[in-house]
């Protein structure tokens, strides 16, 4: 048997006179393959062939040999949004965590462009692409999204949802509904009584599932929210102080603010502040996802707490092992965190 010259690395070549096959078969046995297999009898001997002699398989050979790279595409529609960024920062933990690189690309917060980022995708032959963010109510975006995701999914990929619900599709859902109602629950239970809704873009998927809920618990506890107090606006910092400064111009009477996301509620702050509303002291506060940046604010924000490293975790994993077929979509559930901003009202 030929020897290696002392302090050179291991090549494939090595491994196939090894393990006494050809270096084709070898190749097949470490890198994978789209058009041929190798029995598993004599992929592990090539296998342990490569571990006798310190083989470290090139990534790139393997991409090349499969059809696809050991890169997972993300997208998100606003990076600048911190609930996007805690999710992206979760998929590329997970993602170094699996030995796996991350492409990370935005819509924009154009969901149109959804279909455009999958194509291009699928041209840097990514191993999967999890799309993150929600979606609209009534859109056509099963249809739009269907044939760039069709091509992707015809050639291997592997397509992953998170807070989006598209048709045979595999995804991870937050329990957005549970969430809503059990922060409906705390604020009874702590007196509250006049809730102001900033329920959000009516069409966002997102924002209507935690907005309805939260009505919906409210009455069956005795509490009608009058749609007077049920206010549609971005669910951005912007959209919540555009709501909060309209609520306050029409006079409305509250004793809550109820936001449907963080970022809702902290521009909500900011115009309380601005036009002289105490809180807590005058008014409460709430909001949703628990976004790292809160641990900055004062009061301390009442929200609901999404687990998005959880999600980043159950969508790699999805994205690499689920059947991909739609049944395989896990539920996750959120956590109501009172803070200094819902005191006890008498």
């Amino acid at each position: 048997m030929a020897r290696r010259q002392r302090g050179s690395s291991p090549t494939l070549s090595d491994v196939a006179r090894h393990a006494g096959v050809s270096l084709a078969t070898a190749s097949r046995a470490i890198n994978g393959s789209s058009t041929r297999t190798v029995g598993e009898d004599l992929a592990e001997r090539v296998r342990e062939a490569a571990r006798e002699l310190g083989y470290a398989p090139d990534a790139n050979a393997q991409a090349m040999a499969r059809g696809a790279t050991q890169t997972i595409g993300v997208v998100v529609h606003d990076l600048t949004d911190p609930y996007f960024a805690a999710i992206a920062d979760g998929m590329a933990t997970a993602a170094r965590e699996g030995r796996l690189f991350m492409t990370l690309a935005t819509t924009g917060n154009n969901i149109d462009a959804l279909s455009d980022v999958v194509s291009s995708l699928d041209s840097m032959r990514v191993r999967a692409i999890i799309l993150v963010g929600a979606r609209w109510k009534d859109d056509d975006l099963a249809d739009t999204l269907g044939a760039a995701a069709g091509r992707y999914i015809n050639r291997g990929g592997r397509l992953v949802t998170i807070g989006m619900e598209l048709p045979g599709m595999d995804g991870v859902i937050v329990d957005n509904a549970q969430g809503s109602a059990q922060l409906a629950k705390h604020l009874v239970a702590r007196g509250y009584r006049r809730p102001l809704v900033l329920v959000g873009p009516v069409r966002h998927s997102t924002a209507a599932a935690r907005s309805s809920a939260f009505v919906d618990r409210m009455a069956e506890l005795g509490v009608e929210v009058d749609e007077s107090h049920q206010i549609s606006s971005d669910i951005t910092r912007g959209g919540g102080e555009v709501a909060m400064r309209l609520a306050l111009e029409s006079g409305l009477d509250f004793d809550v603010v109820v936001a449907m996301s963080d970022v809702m509620a902290l521009g909500a702050l900011h115009e309380a502040r601005r036009s002289g509303v105490r809180i807590p002291e005058e008014v409460g506060l709430t909001g949703f996802g628990d976004i790292t940046s809160l641990r900055d604010v004062q009061p301390g924000l009442t929200t609901v707490r999404v687990p998005t490293d959880q999600l980043a975790t159950l969508a790699l994993d999805l994205a690499l092992n689920g059947p991909g077929d739609g049944t395989g979509s896990q539920v996750v559930s959120v956590t109501p965190v009172v803070r200094d901003s819902t005191p006890p009202r008498t």
